[in-house]
């Protein structure tokens, strides 16, 4: 039997994987947060191409010219969220059966040249203890942190 973190990272990598296909593997470095509080999941996912921080509806805007145009439909990004956030439920219920703590927020960034991967989990209640900001607001913070430091 697979033991909890080889579960746990074969999730990630879903994610990631999910992401690489939606911009036809020709991004740069690929970012994905994940949010599991309070009985609410949220996803983003951003990308770096060609040194330009993008949203996903915005990829074709950093490709090279002559490079074929990506379908960046509401749809396809839809079905990728439905993606990342089924992963982030399985993720609840892996922990769940380990009796392990849920992250309440995962960022993680992925290096495609290197195959780096890091990731970076938060325990603490985040959006569900603000008034204001929703948990997409706190994924486009993450962003222009990642943009202004070039992650």
């Amino acid at each position: 039997m697979k033991e909890f973190e080889d579960k746990f990272s074969e999730l990630q990598a879903d994610m990631i994987s999910i992401c690489m296909e939606f911009v036809e593997d020709k991004a740069d470095k690929v970012y994905v947060y994940a949010s599991c509080e309070e009985g609410m999941i949220s996803g983003r996912f951003y990308y770096c191409i060609n040194n330009t921080y993008v949203k996903p509806h915005k990829v074709n805007d950093a490709l090279e010219d002559g490079h074929q145009t990506i379908d960046v439909s509401p749809e396809r990004g839809v079905a990728v969220l439905k993606i990342i956030c089924g992963d982030i439920e399985e993720i609840e219920e892996l922990c769940k059966e380990y009796g392990r703590d849920m992250p309440t927020e995962m960022k993680m960034i992925y290096d495609v040249k290197s195959g780096g991967f890091q990731a970076e989990y938060n325990y603490d209640l985040v959006h569900s203890i603000d008034d204001v900001k929703t948990p997409g607001a706190f994924a486009d913070e993450w962003f222009e942190e990642v943009k202004n430091n070039n992650l």
